[in-house]
C-alpha cells in the first residue's frame, strides 16, 4: 500500500508516518529523561551517555548519573515496552475478534495478574514475588479462558470472549476477597496502589527479565500482521485463502497474553491503552494491519512515556498511572467514537 489511508485530514506514505512517529518517540523520551524532581539538562544527558563509550571528562555529579541509569532509564524503557506491547496487543485482538471494543484484557489476563499480585502482597510482600505471581496469574487466567472456550475441539471467537468474561469475574471476585481480609494498614494500601498501576518499581533487572518477553511478543505479532488482515475478513474467507485460522488465532492470543502478563507484572493494571491507541493508529494509518501495527507500537510507546512523565512530575506525590490513562483515554475514546460513528 503506497499511501496510508487515514481519516486525519492528510495523506502520507507509511514510511514517512513511521519516521515522524519515531522522531516523536525520541522527543518524548528525551523529555522523560530530563524532567523529574531533579532537572537534568539535555547536554548533560548526552555527555553521560557518551561517556559510556568515549573518554569524556566527568563534569557532572555521580548523583545525576545514578538517577539517569538506575531510575529514569529503566522507567523509560518500561514505559516504552509496556505502552508498545499493550497497544499492539489491543490492535491485534481488535483485528482477530473483528470488534473495536476489544482490549488486551478481554481474556482475563489483568484479573488473573491482579489476583496473583494480591496473593503475593498478602503472603510474601517482596517485589520479586509480586512480579512472578502476577505474571503466573495472568497466564493461568488466559489458560483457563482458552480451555473453557473449547467446544468440540474448536475455539469459536464468541466463546473466547464469554469465557474471558467468566474467568475475569471469578478472578476479580477472588481479588476482592483478598482485599477484604488483608491488613488495612499495610497490605490493603499496597494492593490498591498496585492495582492502580505504576512504573515506580521498574528496574534494570526487570528490563533484563521481562523486556525480552515483551519484545519477542511484539516481534511475532509484527511478523504475522498480514495474516491478521486475513482473519479480519472472517473465518471462512481466511480458510478459503489457505490460512490455518486456529493456529494463527492461538499465536495471536499467546503473544498478546505474554505481552500483557509481562506488562502487568512490572506496571500493574494500566487500562485504556490497548483500547484507545489502536483507534488512534487506525485514524492515522488506516485499517491495514501491515501499517497499523507498527504505528500503534510507536504511538503507544510515546503515549505511555508521556503519561508516566506527567504522573511523576505533576505533583509532589506520584499519581498512579492507571488513573491518568483513564482520565485521558476515556474522553479521547468518546471523541473517536463520535468521529468514526459510521464504522471502524
Amino acid at each position: 500500500m503506497p499511501f496510508a489511508e487515514n481519516k486525519s485530514g492528510f495523506t502520507t506514505t507509511p514510511g514517512t508516518l513511521i519516521l515522524i512517529l519515531s522522531f516523536l518517540l525520541v522527543a518524548v523520551a528525551t523529555c522523560s529523561l530530563m524532567l523529574g524532581q531533579i532537572y537534568i539538562p539535555p547536554e548533560t544527558i548526552f555527555k553521560i551517555f557518551a561517556s559510556v563509550v568515549l573518554p569524556i571528562k566527568q563534569t557532572w555529579s555521580p548523583t545525576l548519573e545514578s538517577i539517569l541509569f538506575d531510575v529514569r532509564v529503566p522507567r523509560l524503557l518500561a514505559g516504552m515496552l509496556v505502552g508498545a506491547g499493550l497497544s499492539i496487543s489491543g490492535a491485534a485482538f481488535q483485528g482477530l475478534f473483528r470488534n473495536p471494543l476489544v482490549s488486551p484484557h478481554i481474556l482475563g489476563v489483568s484479573s488473573g495478574a491482579g489476583l496473583g499480585a494480591a496473593v503475593a502482597i498478602l503472603f510474601f510482600g517482596n517485589i520479586l514475588a509480586i512480579q512472578v505471581c502476577s505474571f503466573g496469574g495472568g497466564l493461568l487466567a488466559v489458560f483457563m479462558t482458552y480451555s473453557l472456550s473449547r467446544v468440540y475441539r474448536t475455539t469459536p471467537v464468541l466463546m473466547l470472549v464469554l469465557s474471558g468474561i467468566i474467568v475475569g469475574s471469578l478472578f476479580s471476585a477472588a481479588t476482592s476477597l483478598i482485599k477484604y481480609i488483608a491488613d488495612p494498614v499495610n497490605e490493603m494500601p499496597s494492593i490498591v496502589f498496585w492495582l492502580l498501576g505504576s512504573l515506580n518499581n521498574a528496574s534494570n533487572r526487570d528490563m533484563a527479565v521481562v523486556g525480552p518477553i515483551i519484545v519477542l511478543g511484539i516481534s511475532v505479532l509484527l511478523l504475522i500482521r498480514w495474516r491478521i488482515n486475513l482473519l479480519a475478513m472472517g473465518e471462512e474467507d481466511a480458510r478459503a485463502l489457505g490460512v490455518d485460522t486456529g493456529r494463527i488465532r492461538a499465536t495471536v492470543i499467546l503473544c498478546a497474553t505474554l505481552i500483557s502478563a509481562a506488562a502487568v507484572s512490572i506496571g500493574g493494571i494500566i487500562g485504556w491503552i490497548g483500547l484507545v491507541i489502536p483507534h488512534i493508529g487506525r485514524l492515522l494509518a488506516g485499517p491495514d494491519n501491515k501499517t497499523l501495527l507498527p504505528v500503534t507500537v510507536l504511538v503507544g510507546a510515546s503515549y505511555l512515556v508521556a503519561v508516566d512523565t506527567i504522573a511523576r512530575t505533576a505533583m509532589e506525590m506520584e499519581i498512579p498511572i492507571g488513573i491518568l490513562t483513564a482520565l485521558v483515554g476515556a474522553p479521547i475514546f468518546a471523541y473517536l467514537l463520535r468521529k468514526n460513528r459510521s464504522g471502524w
